[in-house]
């Protein structure tokens, strides 16, 4: 990599709660470089800044916020993605480093990852590292007290917008599902989890390590509600039929056409 310029960083920091930033997240936020974080629009806050904020940790005097939009348009995202990549190399290039702060962890889900693709498509000498961090589905199982997996439990996390047939079916595949951003369909979920008996072995968690974080394990009581953007649920699926342990694996279900 190039010596004559700054390294990218995507930063993870966690789902909400300022105690679950990594030492090594918190050293780099001391360090002195320069903080970019995402918004959804020039007049919107940044969730993610404000979970370092209130680690009371203070803003450096160099930050940007880059915006990327809300929508399901490829091209208007393309443009935001380039519009944010130009202003991070652009900084990187009078060798000062940039940290991209991300809530969560900015290998699961993360605006990061079509970042630092697109910074390589533009300047491939850029070092760009990711650190790694808490995902909101580890501290929602933490907080539960559930085990997402153990042994040879088969484990599924998809985000919501898949639709309730697809979670129809990978309940014959998995042993735990993690449904992301469940808002949309909440009460088609939870139809098809009383159609499967699965209502009491599931949990919904919303805004996961926040001030505001609900947990809710009555998910009947849930229909109807208007719940928020980042919410999810967890499913145990403890009637989930398998194959025959091989040496300890499963043997795989092999089927005839």
């Amino acid at each position: 990599m190039n010596p004559m310029k700054g390294k990218l960083y995507g930063v993870s920091i966690g789902p909400g709660d300022p105690g679950m930033i990594t030492r090594r997240a918190w050293e780099l936020l001391q360090s002195g470089a320069h903080w970019t974080y995402p918004v959804k629009s020039e007049k919107s806050d940044s969730f993610v800044l404000d979970i370092v904020r209130r680690s009371e940790l203070p803003l450096p005097e160099n930050h940007t916020a880059l915006i990327f939009p809300m929508t399901h348009d490829k091209e208007k995202l393309a443009r935001y993605w380039l519009r944010a990549a130009e202003a991070v190399i652009e900084i990187v290039q009078q060798r000062e480093d940039v940290l991209f702060l991300v809530e969560g962890d900015a290998s699961s889900y993360s605006t990061f990852g079509h970042l630092a693709r697109t910074i390589t498509a533009l300047d491939s000498e850029i070092e760009i590292v990711t650190i790694a961090g808490v995902s909101s589905f580890n501290l929602a199982a933490a907080n539960l007290k559930m085990s997402l997996a153990e042994t040879d439990d088969a484990l599924a996390i998809i985000p919501a917008s898949y639709g309730v047939k697809m979670f129809d079916r990978l309940l014959t595949e998995f042993d735990t599902l993690v449904l992301l951003k469940v808002n949309p369909i909440l009460d088609q979920l939870l139809d098809l989890l009383e159609e499967h008996k699965l209502l009491a072995e599931s949990a919904f968690i919303e805004r996961a390590g926040t001030p505001e974080e609900r947990t809710v394990h009555d998910l009947a009581r849930l229909r109807g509600e208007k719940v928020g953007y980042l919410s999810l649920l967890i499913v145990r699926n403890h009637h989930r039929v398998r194959g025959p342990r091989i040496r300890g694996c499963r043997k795989a279900t092999i089927q005839h056409s």
